[in-house]
Order: structure tokens, then sequence, then C-alpha cells
């Protein structure tokens, strides 16, 4: 087993490895940039050490882990998870890496590599094309030949991100120039590929596990359908549309293609389902969000497994041929105002009261008196119910959500208390379009909105006198206690702005000048149109992203655009003026 192990992320994930790593009895070495001084995986890990640049500087991450004494780096999800260069940049330097080999994740990050490895495995895949498409002429020959609605898909991308829906041959053109686009913008590489577009799929993954001694085995499916932009927000285990004999098929569909590519560690692979067919849509090629829902039904350690595994561990022998045991829900609970378009809402926590009880687990990495950065993603906590049945996993799901309290930022919890009301959602009848299909934006901006409130002087923490302080030395932080004499101290909390009610989608402050504002502290993704160019209403002008979501910036009127106040790649500030429409 390792001595120490160097965790390359933050947040949740950070807490989950250093919680796995405690109970493994090795020590921890956790990271952080300056927003991130007080969060909590630093207090917790043994040691922290700051970072000048970001989660993303390897090689700085490296000399870190080298000058803590690691001989492990876990990368958590997210940021440097699935980079080949940083799994063989770590191996090149004497860190075991806690994850698959670099050339696993490689092979897999392409999609259309992915695609023709599990054509060549005997995996099913949605009909489509497995290389890259670079002619509107083939589009439109595709769509002729399979039918439309196609999807034109970013070869490295995911989550949404690089996926465009043409409905017909006039629109092929411009659908595959914003598919390559898109692609170069957000991964680096323009490549894309077709396929036949499902209507109404569901989102099915199955959790792999897999040792360096050649033994695979899969530990059922997690249901995943109730998105928003294809991203996940409600996860269950198992999935109440598979059969026993389903169960199976996918599971060893799944096992096929993690023997396909030789992985080594916990992955899972995600496979679209309609009208009892299952198609094979993708491999993540680390630990996921949800992990969470299958070890509830499964009773195991995902992130433990994970780390044995590295070590040169085995799949232990009673993990192989489980059953599910009962129902798992897992809620993301974000801070998003749903009713506005899922914008964005970092700022300061002012209250946070988690739920108790039995079946109810909570991990996150907030607190009271914690300020929820801008620049990293929305997740606050995973809310997880674990039930003898479906039917009681949402019954303590629904309790956990009424006794949940965040304040001070606008949250995804009225949303989740509304799904699980949903007559759809009960039965167990959902897809991917849930949200924009079943739940309108209508229903949406129906929302009642977690009421933001500020804490008082009088309510603010009361330290004795004894206190800790947080001193950085030399780049590394350790805590301080210090006794103060005569008297207590108090913290007092400034009182929040509260977030402004205009629409996340389309910005329209001063609206009828046509002066287009930003709703929040932000990065330009894109600029869409020029000074002098005619726009109607609803054309999209930017693309704003904070907090990983982008947010489109839309024309509140029709004219022509008189001034353009930003430019791609720079920062913005709430209020600040985008675009003039005269």
């Amino acid at each position: 087993m390792f001595s120490k192990v160097l965790i390359a992320n933050r947040g949740e994930i950070a807490l989950r490895v250093i919680r796995a790593c405690q109970e493994l009895g090795v020590a921890t070495a956790a990271v952080y940039t300056a927003p991130d001084q007080e969060a909590r995986h630093v207090r917790l890990a043994d040691q922290a050490f700051h970072l000048d640049t970001s989660y993303l500087d390897q090689e700085a991450l490296i000399a870190i882990a080298k000058r803590a004494g690691a001989d492990a780096v876990h990368p958590g999800y997210g940021f440097l998870a699935e980079s080949p260069d940083f799994a063989r940049a770590c191996q090149n330097a004497g860190l075991t890496w806690i994850g698959p080999h670099a050339e696993a994740i490689a092979l897999m990050g392409s999609k259309t590599v992915s695609r023709r490895l599990a054509q060549k495995a005997g995996v099913p895949i949605v009909p489509g094309t497995t290389e890259p498409v670079t002619e509107a002429a083939a589009v439109m020959t595709f769509g002729d030949e399979h039918g439309w609605p196609i999807a034109i898909k970013a070869a490295a991308g995911g989550g949404g991100r690089g996926l465009v829906v043409v409905n017909g041959p006039a629109e092929a053109e411009a659908a595959l120039a914003k598919a390559i686009r898109e692609g170069e913008s957000y991964f680096g590489n323009g490549e894309v590929y077709m396929e036949r577009y499902l209507g109404q799929p569901r989102h099915i993954e199955v959790q792999i596990l897999a040792d360096k001694h050649g033994t695979v085995i899969h530990l059922g499916e997690r249901e995943c359908s109730i998105q928003r932009r294809h991203q996940k927000l409600v996860e269950e285990a198992p999935s109440v549309a598979l059969t026993p004999e389903m169960r199976r098929d996918m599971g060893d569909t799944a096992v096929r293609m993690a023997q396909a590519v030789g992985y080594d560690s916990a992955g899972t692979c995600e496979f679209l389902f309609q009208d009892g067919a299952f198609y094979f849509l993708e491999m993540n090629t680390r630990i996921q969000v949800e992990h969470t829902v299958t070890e509830m039904v499964y009773g195991v350690d995902l992130v433990k497994e994970q780390i044995r595994i590295a070590a040169g561990g085995h799949v232990p022998e009673r993990l192989k041929d489980l059953q599910p045991m009962g129902w798992s829900l897992e809620c993301r609970i974000n801070a998003e105002d749903p009713a506005q378009n899922f914008r964005p809402n970092p700022g300061l926590i002012t209250r946070y009261v988690p739920p108790e009880g039995p079946g109810i687990r909570v991990d996150a990495a907030v607190y009271a008196g914690w300020k929820v950065p801008e620049m990293y993603d929305s997740l606050l906590a995973k809310l997880i119910t674990w039930g003898s049945d479906r039917q009681e996993a949402i019954a303590r799901m629904k309790r956990a959500l009424a006794e949940f309290e965040i304040e001070g930022v606008p949250t995804t919890i009225p949303l989740f208390k509304r799904i699980l009301e949903h007559p759809k959602f009960i039965a167990g009848d959902m897809s991917t379009h849930f949200i924009g299909t079943d739940l309108t934006r209508e229903d949406l901006a129906a929302l009642t909105p977690t009421a933001p409130t500020a804490m008082t002087a009088a309510e603010g923490p009361v330290f004795g006198q004894a206190r800790e302080f947080r001193v950085e030395v030399n780049r590394q932080l350790f805590t301080v206690s210090v006794s103060e004499k005569g008297g207590t101290a108090t913290a007092t909390v400034a009182k929040p702005k509260r977030p402004s009610s205009h629409s996340g989608s389309a910005l329209s402050a001063g609206a009828a000048s046509g002066k287009v504002t930003a709703p929040m502290h932000a990065m330009v993704q894109r600029v869409l149109v020029d000074v002098g160019q005619a726009v109607e209403v609803g054309t999209v002008l930017l693309v704003l992203e904070a907090m990983k979501m982008e947010t489109e910036i839309l024309a509140p009127m029709a004219g022509i655009v008189e001034t353009l106040g930003c430019a791609a790649g720079q920062t913005v500030e709430g209020g600040a003026a985008l675009v003039v429409i005269a």
C-alpha cells in the first residue's frame, strides 16, 4: 500500500479520497489555489500545498507530490482525471497513477476510436460513422439514409458539448461548421462524427472494476436520465427500465468493452437505451460523481478499491456476482437557479444544515461561512438516500430535501422536490429529455427559489479563547492554535447581494435601449456577432461561462449591433455592458 497520496483535485471528491485514504492508513497531501485556502479538503488533509497557477498545472502538481514525499497521485474527477499526458507524466516521475493506464485513457478519450474498438469487441453502438466527417454532403447522405434528425458530435466531446442536432438537409452545412467550431473551442480538437439521433433515450451506465491481474467485473447499472444541458442531475441504482436479464447482458457488454482496452481501475461504460435496445456511448476512465449510488446498493467502497487496485491489489472475491440490495438515489445540489435557466450563482453560504436520519448520506465540501467561488463548478453537495425499494428511497429523498437548509445562494433543491412528485418520475418513465419536455421551461420558471438570507453579527460563529488560524509558510499550509487572554471573539459575515431576477439566457437590463449586461462574474467563451450585424429577438449574441456552465446571451430586441463591450477570453463582472443594439 502507498505511504502518501497527493490528491490533484478539490472540493467534494478531494474529501472523498482523503476519507478513503484515512481508512486505509495512507497519509494525504492536498493542493489548493487562493480561493480554496479555507476549503474543507485543505483542512482535513495531512498536508496542504499552495498552487500558484491552477489545478491543471501538471508540472506544479508533480513538483508538489515530490516535495510532499507522495508515492501516488489520485486525480479525482474533472480537471486532469482523464488526461493521458498527466498519467504518463506522473508515471515518468516515479509516481503511481491511481486510475487506468494512459493508453486506455487515450483510446477512450476519442469517440471515433472508442466506437471502432466497440465494434471490434462486438459492443453495439448507435448507427453512425467511425471516421471523421468534414463535408456537408456526407451529412446529407447520412441523414437521408438513416432518417432525420441526426446528431453531429465532437470526437473529443462530452457532457453535451460539441453536440449539434441536425433536423434536415438545409441545416447540414451550418450544423457541421458549428460542431467543428465547438470541438475546437472546448477540446482543442475539431474532429467530429455522426450518428442516428435517438429521440427519447434513457442514459444508463455500468460500473466497472478491473485489476492489473486480468480480472474485470461489473457492479450493476445506474440510471442517469434526468439531466440539464446533457449534464446529470438525478441518478439512481438500479434502473427501473432493466430486467435481470438485461442487467446481465448490459453488464457483460461493459466488461467486454473494458477487456478490449486492457482496463485496470474503476471506470464506467455509458449506454443509451431505447425501445429495449442499448448502445455504447462512451467510457469514463475515472471515478464518477454518481459512484455513491452503486456503493449504497452493492455495499462497496469504490474509491478504496480503486486505490487498492493501483497498489497492485486484486478485485475481491466477495464482489464477484453481487446482486443489488435495495435502491439508492442521488440528487446533485448545485448553486444554480433552475427558475432562471439554471443560472449559476456563486456567493456566500450563510446557513448550511444537512439532513440526517436512516438511509441518508451527504457528500459535501461546503459549510456556513464558505464563499462558493465563481471559477469552479457549481456542485455544493451530493444528497444520497437508500431504501429497501425504490418507493422508500424516494420517500427518504423527499424527507431529506425538506430537511436540507442552505441559505445565501439559490440551489437546485426546489427542482428536485418537483421532480420527485412528477407522475412520470414516480412511474420510472423518463428520458434524457425529461427536463424540457416533461418539465417545461414554464414549469421551471414557476419554481420557488430558495431564499438567500444573511447571517447577522449575532448569528456569526463565536470563538472561545483558543482559536485556530491557517498560516501559510513557504507555500505549505499549517493550522496554528492561538490562545487569547480575556474575552471572546465574534466573527461577522457580510450580507450577500441577492441574485437579480433577470434570465440567465437572455439578459435585458436596459433592454428598451438595447443594452445587454452580464448577469454574473463570468468569462466570455464566444462572441457570435459583429458590430454592424443585424439581429432578431432571440439571436444568440455571445456565450458566457461561469462555474463550468455556459449561458447564452440572447438579443432582447431586433436591430443592429452598435457596440461590443467584450471579447472572447475576457472576464467580465456582473452588470458589465456586453452589447448595445440600436
